[in-house]
């Protein structure tokens, strides 16, 4: 597990850096992410191109120094991820003739891009960004895993020089990368409480989107998917299976597989426990397979509505884990610009908080933990797929309706009313419904928040609108559920839970393995009747019926909860003075983008008990936070 960074630039010898000055470049583009990997660096600098590195050794400990390169030096990589399958792989390349000087899953790579190209990316199975200098094309070749686990920012400046990096941050350090805010991507934060791939906060600055890669050559870039998830018509409901009993075993094996490669590790490994069935099936598994304890970390709030412990004790219980717990109290709230400076773009999903103390602890212990992330997206786990469901009904009230009465009926009533945004909701079309369900401010509440100046800024008021019509566009099942789970492994999955997994556990210096996003494993699952994930009002039928002699009963069971924090009871008490003189301050107010009167009116209604608009305020808070940091402060 690593950080990577780097930039190719062949401009014309009058405009070229001295070697001094890129080499000083690409030592600040490795340095400021030294928390992705604390245990070396090594860089390559050559004309025209710089890669660098910070590793996390977890495999191949003596001999996986990067960047690491073929037997001619023709092919150079930096590497940053995890393949399970490099031993396999690299049996196959050796009996092609391929000589390997290490035993890292990295050379691995290398030597499949020389035999494979670009189709080198079908082979491997695991987590990665990388980025590999081919010498004799003259080209930068840059892939990022299939889902979207380890990120990679990239940019192509107005000089024509592309820089790329694991974090945004690193982009930064070189001079060339502008700060310009995207107001798209603003309004997708304001809406989504992140910034979705493959948009960055900066104008000039894109994320590679999952499961595709880029190649640049003579200042030309291109960009091919080369995987995704498959949500198509298919006979007999996709595997020529039939009926639920027919998948059961499958899936079994299959989970029972990804969690086994993942266990594959030089170093301690362990695992989060949240007490839900996702992370204790995890645990589940891995203890069936390793012979020692398997080391579980946990943690808790006194806010009995949001402590989940005593689940994940059941399920610590049952499997004899060596078992860790800790008490996430408000006055862990004093980390918040920490971990700003840690996502570099506006991320709002509070449930950073307990991932980052959970990780802190787990690293006091291992240097690597499993994780139960994707479950919800890939088997249906929300509850907002059974309110998406229940509010389908209203699809059969005329358009006319619709639009002439419920909509402007919701835009009349007061804004604190009740049922006014429920009749907002309904009035509109499958997707829009949907966006405006998972929105943390509406676009019935948007002609409210936003300046006039940023509404002229923006242009387009519906682009994210678009972007998820295009995303359920490329579903044929006729199934609406799979629509809202490709939309939701498109945009949520990597653009917030993998975004906050990785930040936070790379912020403490751990490696995370989410096994329930093999590869594999999804191919299988994307192609189970929708039918069988979401039955009745039952979610993740299938997986808790493949799981149900595995976890504990009262952990099967149980009803759904998010990992979250009880931020509204913080909001109202430890943050409440925070929160106010942040969002009132004159700095604030000047930036342009909401008006002080809507922001005023959260401020009031919530504070009278009215309405809970802490997600509201949380979102406002951390923009304003990271202005500070990445705008307001240069370097």
């Amino acid at each position: 597990m690593c950080g990577i960074a780097g930039f190719v630039d062949f401009r014309e010898a009058s405009n070229a850096r001295s070697d001094e000055a890129r080499a000083e470049i690409l030592e600040r583009m490795c340095r400021v992410i030294t928390h992705r990997g604390p245990d070396d660096q090594g860089t390559m600098l050559e004309p025209g191109v710089g890669l660098g590195m910070r590793r996390l050794s977890i495999i191949d400990l003596a001999g996986g120094h990067q960047p690491i390169a073929n037997e001619d030096n023709s092919v150079t990589i930096v590497f940053n991820g995890e393949i399970y399958n490099y031993r396999e792989l690299q049996t196959i390349l050796q009996a092609r003739g391929h000589r390997f000087q290490t035993n890292s899953d990295t050379e691995t790579i290398v030597h499949a891009y020389e035999e494979f190209g670009a189709a080198c990316l079908e082979q491997l199975r695991g987590m990665f960004a990388f980025a590999i200098w081919d010498e004799r094309r003259k080209q930068l070749f840059i892939a990022r895993d299939r889902v979207g686990k380890k990120p990679l920012y990239f940019s192509v400046t107005r000089g024509g020089t592309l820089v790329f990096g694991s974090e945004l941050k690193s982009l930064l350090e070189h001079p060339d990368v502008a700060r310009e805010i995207n107001p798209q991507a603003l309004d997708a934060y304001f809406s989504l409480g992140y910034v979705p791939d493959p948009i960055s906060i900066f104008a000039n600055v894109e994320k590679l989107p999952p499961g595709h890669y880029l190649t640049f050559t003579n200042g030309r870039l291109t960009i091919e998917r080369y995987w995704d998830f498959s949500y198509e018509l298919t006979t007999n409901g996709g595997n020529g299976h039939h009926s639920a009993a027919d998948y059961l075993d499958e899936l079994r094996a299959l989970l029972e597989e990804s969690v086994k490669l993942r266990l594959v590790s030089d170093v301690p490994l362990g695992a989060f426990l949240s007490g839900g069935v996702d992370s204790s099936t995890v645990v589940g598994l891995m203890a069936r397979q390793m012979n020692q304890p398997v080391k579980t970390f946990s943690i808790g709030f006194n806010e009995d509505s949001f402590d989940e412990l005593k689940y994940a004790r059941a399920t610590a219980e049952k499997f004899g884990t060596d078992h860790h717990e800790f008490i996430v109290t408000p006055d862990i709230c004093d980390v918040v610009d920490e971990l700003v400076w840690h996502f570099d773009e506006p991320f709002a999903d509070s449930s950073a908080i307990p991932t980052y103390v959970v990780s802190k602890l787990a690293r006091e212990h291992v240097k690597v933990v499993l994780t139960g992330d994707g479950g919800d997206e890939l088997f249906a786990g929300y509850t907002r797929y059974l309110t998406e469901r229940s509010r389908s009904k209203f699809d059969l009230l005329p358009r006319a309706m619709k639009e002439g009465l419920l909509d402007p009926l919701s835009r009349h009533l007061p804004h604190g009313a009740w049922g006014r945004n429920f009749l907002h909701n309904v009035s509109l079309d499958p997707i829009s419904r949907y966006l405006d369900t998972v929105s943390v401010f509406t676009g019935l509440n948007k002609d409210s928040l936003y300046t006039a100046e940023f509404s002229d800024q923006l242009r387009d008021a519906s682009h994210l609108r678009s972007y998820f019509r295009e995303l359920s566009g490329k579903v044929s099942t006729n199934a609406p559920l799979d629509s809202l789970l490709y939309i939701d492994s498109k945009t949520y999955l990597p653009g917030d839970i993998l975004t906050k997994v990785d930040r936070m556990s790379m912020a403490v210096s751990l490696e995370a393995r989410v096994p329930l996003l093999d590869h594999k494993l999804i191919e299988f699952v994307t192609r189970i009747p929708a039918a069988l994930k979401l039955a009745g009002l039952e979610t993740k039928h299938l997986f808790k019926r493949a799981i149900a002699d595995l976890v504990p009963a009262e952990v099967l069971h149980r009803p759904k909860q998010g990992f979250g924090v009880p931020i509204q009871h913080w909001i109202n008490q430890q943050l409440r003075e925070r929160i106010r003189d942040t969002l009132n301050d004159p700095r604030t107010l000047q930036r342009g983008y909401v008006t002080r009167q809507y922001v005023a009116l959260l401020l009031d209604e919530h504070e009278r008990g009215r309405r809970d608009h802490s997600m509201a305020l949380w979102s406002l808070l951390m923009l304003e936070l990271w202005h500070r940091q990445y705008v307001d402060r240069k370097s």
